[in-house]
This record gives C-alpha cells, structure tokens and sequence, in this order.
C-alpha cells in the first residue's frame, strides 16, 4: 500500500537477531521527550528555588541522632515514643546519613529533592508507556498520522506552590510520590505483559511488584489503600495458588514483621503520630475547608475540568479508532487485549465461569487506570473526612498526583488528512488537547507564585497556614534549612539560655507569653537520683527544640506527637486541626515530678490541679501505659506490650484531672488539704 507503515530492519551484529523499528514511534519518543525535559527542569529550578526544611521535617532527625547515639528509634532516650509517621522516611534518612557522615539537616534536603524530582519524570514515563502500545496510531495504519505526546497532568502538579514547598521540606512527600511513580509504573508494566509468560523472569517481576506494593504502610499510613488495591488486583489475577501464596507472603513480610516489631516495642498499633491526630476521627466540615484553602487560591478546579474533558477525548478517540464502521477497510488492525469493562455474553453463565472470566481480563491497563482512579478517590474521601491538615495543600498533594497518573502526558493523535469521519474527528480531538495543553501551561504561569491571602505572620481563622511563609515570614529567612537557622524563631535563643543554666540541675522548662523569657518549675528534692537532675522541656515545636536542644534533654509536647500521656487526652471538637490535642501544664509538672506549690512553681499554675493531677496520674491503665513505653525493653516487655497493643491504641483519657479522676474511679483529694 502507498500509505504502509514506515519501519526499519536492522541486524545485531552479536547476536544476528533481527529487530525492527516503528518510525511513528520516533515523534512521540521525541515530543514525550521534550515535555518530560523541560516539565522535571522547571520543577526542579522551582523546588530549589524554595528550598527549605519545616519544624515538623526537623522531629525526624531527632530521632535519628538517637538512633546513632544508640538510644533506639525514639525521640527522647529512655521512651519508646515512634515520633515519625513514615518509618520508611525515617530509615532512609539513617542509611544516607550514614553513609554519607554529612550533615544531617542537608541529607535529609537533597533527599526530599531528589526523590521529588525524580518522581515526574517516572510517572511521565509510565504515562507514555500506557499510551504507547495501544493508542499511537491505532486504527489508522492505513492513513499516516503525526503523532504527540504532550504533558498535561505534570503540568497541573508542579504548578501547585505546594507542589514546589513539599519537594523538600523534610517531611516525606518526595518519597510518597516516588513510591507512587514507581509502583504506577510496575503494575503497568505488568498489566502489559504477555499473560502467557510464566517464566522465572516474569513471576520474579511480579513478586517484585507485590512486594514494592506492600511497602505502603511503611512509606504512609494512608498510602495503604493504593498499595492495597493493587495487591487485591495481583491476588484476584490468573495466576496460579503457588504464586499466590508465594505473593502474599513477599507483600507482607516487611510490613507485618515491622507491625509486630511497633507493637512490641511502641505498644501501640499505629504511628504515634496517628494517635495524637486523631487519624480515625471524622470532620467532614473542615475538611470540605481545606479542600477549598487548596483549590480557591489557585483556580485548580480549572485544569482539572479541563484535564477530566481530556480524558473524555482521549477515550472516546479511542472507541471510535475501533467502530468498524470508522475504520479504513483496507488498514489492517492488530488485536488488542479485551477492555476490563466489556460486557459479558447474554448467554447464562454460572457465578465460577463469570469470576474466570473476569480474571482473565485483569491484567490490562484499564485496569490500573481504574485501580489508580479509586485509590485517589478514596484517599482524598479520607482526608475530607479526617480534616485535612494545618498545612497548606500537604495532604492532598499524593491523592492528586495519583489522580493525575493516566493524564501526566496525553496523546495528541493529528491525521495528514481528512477525508474520513474519523480522521476528522481526531483532528478536530487532537486540536482541542493542544489548547487546552497550552491554556493549562497559561493558567500555570499565572499562579506559579500566587499565596495565600493570610500567608506570612498570621494563621488563619480556619487553622490552615502556608506552612513555608509562616517561617520564612517569621525568621527573615527566605530558604531556612538547619536547626541553628532555627533559633531565629522566637523564644529560641532564649529557650537555648534556660537549658544552659539548668545544665546538671534540672528542671522543667515552660514557655511564657514574653517571648525572651521562659519559666522553669522546679523538680521535687525526692526524685529518684536518675530523674533529679532531669532537664524537660514542653513545647509545641518539636522539631526545632529537638534538634538544637542537647539529647539528654527531654523534649515534650502538649499536643503528644512525642509525649503520650497528651497523645491520649481526646480530641478538642473545635480545636485547629492537626493541634486538637493540648495536654494542661499541671499534668506535666505532676509526671515530670515537679512540686506542687510553693516558689518552685510559676505563679499562672494552680497548686490544686498539681495535685490532681498527681493523683490521676495513678490510674492503673495510665501506669500500664507509662510502664509500657518507660520500663525496660526485654522479651517479657515485648510479649506484654504485642498483648495490650490494642487497648493503649484506643485508650484515651480526660484532660482535666480532676474528671480524670471521677472517670477513672480514684478517690477525689480535699481541696482544704494543705
């Protein structure tokens, strides 16, 4: 034919096997290319460009120094406290710290960067691969076809200056959407496999994948519905009972023996950090809010309109490239694998033959844009309902990447000619994606440096802050990154001169509404000799008290990320989200072991709650509790700890000691007592 497939054949002068080559690849390889190069250089240029590591990236490491002083995966020595939502984060971090000896404020930024930065790039690529093989120049060989593939998804993403804050920032959202470009990835490539093959290679690959899949809980908590979803889909596929035993057990090895390491050690089933949120709580309302603090600033709901019109381009591009009646009788078509939402035959089929047939059309990559599509869906759900954050955009931003998987380049299809219906069609297709490819590139130029309206000293009325302005507002720093840039926060350098003085006295370091002065309670004169000369420090910020506070201080916080007794206080209905937890002072002078009146105790603390407080804490669930995380490790600890678990999981208590101790059925103290 006049209009034949271009292709070259070459010849491998090792092997003598002959390849061929598709020349209509070429344009595509060379346009994907181009966009994938220019979209990871500017977002790159944009991330570095904001550099900076959050208070909240800063808690990780503390728990790292802890880890090289040989005190264990905790943030205070002594308490097996997990302070970190990714344990993941937490032991790549160690490793590279490690290995590199640098730093570790800088380890942990060229981390984040890195891995942010390579996450575009790899899920561009998966993108072009699910377009490659089964929509360039499908249903036109007979008719020559220029052929794009334009970035639209990854457009959307690192226009978002969220985006750009979180790709280093020190907390785990570069690992996140790596993990996730990278599973997008591997279950494609999967999805794209000869079904047939069942060599060593092929199931070796699939184990690779279930157990990259497994890592979810690791990586994120949350994330575990994308990972789990995608292990349902390998385990509901043809493959055979030994492979599917030999999966299951790859995909949990990690994660299980990981859970029942934390159960044993932390006494407790979640990230600490996950109790002290609330993570099961609902609060629809707020979250409705921050889904609004995201999308308002920013028009997002624009490209994303836009972004869902283009799927509904591309798929039905698609449907009409195989309407019979479309195609060029004399073109030939090559079979294509089943799509997974092909009706069933009218013809009556038992339940067994229905379930094998729709195994048989799992492993497609309909699939996994289907699999992709509800995992985003579902987690967003699951952050709406949770609250969101009191960070700006944070949470959202692993549910949008995901949503944004199938769409991070689209295929712009442009027939030579246009005699037919459907090569009209796809002109006039492909001349509507180019638009919108290029009013999406507009609309992200045009917010690339917008901010919220109350960004810089103040934090709104909902509780939700442009995390990097607030700091960067607050310190005259414009790229903030180690612990001593830190100490331009206020209270800092005068927090650094209290635990100066207390050097080898001890004492509990309390912060006050003046800025450069703190107030220290003093400890009971009958401490145990170990805890005399304790120094503690209660404060919100952790990660910039922890990290420039010495390691035999003991940093506390009233909200309980690392402190549990406030972690298992319950939830303020109407406190700011990711802060409803806030344990009242007396709780900690009384546990801490400080006096309960006299010139020791600052004058704004009642004596009486003291008091209460000490008798509260005497509740036996709240002393199992301590005895749980404080005594210590040994292998009668671990067995006690893997059998409560469960119940110090749920265990909460009531912020006012004096209802703590109705609750807990101990006997009230007499307020005449002296």
């Amino acid at each position: 034919m006049a209009d034949e497939v271009e292709a070259d054949t070459a010849t491998d002068s090792r092997t003598g096997r002959r390849w061929r080559t598709d020349r209509r690849l070429l344009v595509p390889g060379l346009s994907w290319l181009i966009g994938t190069a220019l979209v990871t250089t500017f977002f790159a240029i944009g991330a570095w460009q904001r550099r900076w590591i959050a208070d909240d990236g800063l808690i990780v490491l503390r728990t790292i120094r802890n880890l090289y002083a040989g005190n264990g995966p905790v943030f205070n020595a002594g308490e097996r406290v997990e302070a970190n939502t990714s344990t993941a984060w937490t032991y790549l971090l160690s490793f590279w710290g490690w290995v590199t000896g640098a730093q570790l404020e800088y380890v942990v930024l060229w981390v984040a960067l890195i891995l942010s930065v390579a996450a575009i790039p790899i899920a561009m690529y998966g993108t072009a691969r699910l377009y490659g093989n089964r929509f360039l120049g499908a249903g036109t060989a007979g008719a020559k076809t220029l052929t794009l593939l334009l970035p639209l998804g990854s457009v959307v993403y690192i226009a978002l200056p969220p985006a750009r804050d979180f790709a280093t920032s020190g907390l785990e959202n570069g690992l996140v959407i790596f993990w996730i470009a990278c599973l997008w990835c591997l279950f494609l490539a999967w999805a794209m496999r000869d079904r047939e093959r069942t060599d060593w290679r092929a199931n070796a690959a699939f184990l690779f994948l279930a157990f990259f899949a497994g890592l979810a809980p690791l990586i994120r908590p949350e994330i575990t519905i994308l990972g789990g979803l995608v292990l349902l889909v390998l385990f509901c596929a043809p493959i055979g009972w030994k492979l599917r035993v030999s999966m299951v057990v790859v995909a949990a090895v990690v994660p299980v023996g990981y859970q029942i390491f934390r159960m044993g050690y932390y006494a407790i089933l979640v990230p600490h950090p996950a109790i002290a949120k609330d993570a099961s709580g609902a609060k629809w309302g707020q979250g409705f809010t921050y889904l609004g603090n995201l999308f308002g600033p920013y028009t997002l709901l624009l490209p994303v309109i836009l972004a869902v019109l283009v799927a509904a381009v591309v798929i039905a591009t698609r449907v009409r490239s195989h309407d019979p009646e479309q195609i060029d009788p004399h073109a030939h078509i090559a079979d294509d694998i089943p799509d997974i939402l092909e009706p069933v035959s009218s013809q009556s089929r038992n339940w067994a033959t229905r379930w094998v047939d729709f195994q048989a059309r799992l492993q497609q990559p309909s699939t996994v844009v289907i699999t992709v599509a509800v995992a985003g869906t579902l987690l967003t759900l699951y952050w709406l309902r949770q609250g969101g954050d009191f960070m700006h955009g944070r949470v959202l931003l692993a549910p949008l990447f995901i949503l944004l998987l199938p769409l991070m380049v689209v295929p712009v299809t442009i027939p030579t000619s246009a005699r037919t219906a459907l090569a009209r069609w796809r002109l006039a297709a492909a001349a509507f994606i180019i638009l919108v490819v290029g009013g999406t590139v507009w609309w992200a130029a045009a917010i690339s440096q917008n901010v919220l309206s109350d960004a810089g000293m103040d934090i709104g009325r909902d509780g939700i802050v442009d995390e990097r302005r607030f700091y960067v507002a607050n310190m005259a720093n414009e790229n903030p990154i180690t612990a001593e840039d830190y100490l331009d926060y206020p209270r800092m350098r005068a927090m650094m001169e209290r635990i100066e003085e207390l050097d080898g006295k001890g004492g509990i370091i309390l912060p006050s509404g003046n800025y450069d002065e703190w107030y220290v309670a003093e400890l009971r004169k009958n401490l145990p000799e170990n805890k005399r000369n304790q120094t503690t420090l209660y404060f919100l910020n952790l990660g910039m008290t922890g990290m420039n506070a010495p390691l035999d201080v003991r940093v506390i916080d009233q909200m309980g990320l690392a402190y549990p007794l406030a972690a298992h206080t319950e939830r303020l209905e109407d406190g700011r989200i990711g802060h409803d937890k806030n344990l009242p002072t007396a709780w900690v002078i009384a546990e801490t072991g400080g006096v309960a009146g006299g010139p020791g105790l600052p004058g704004y603390i009642d004596p009486i709650e003291v008091r209460q407080a000490n008798v509260a804490l005497t509740c036996p669930m709240t002393q199992s509790r301590f005895a749980s995380y404080k005594e210590t490790w040994s292998f009668a600890r671990f067995r006690h700890n893997l059998r409560q678990a469960f119940e110090f999981n749920s265990y909460r208590i009531v912020r006012q000691p004096e209802y703590e101790i109705l609750r807990c059925g101990l006997e009230p103290i007499k307020l005449d007592e002296k």
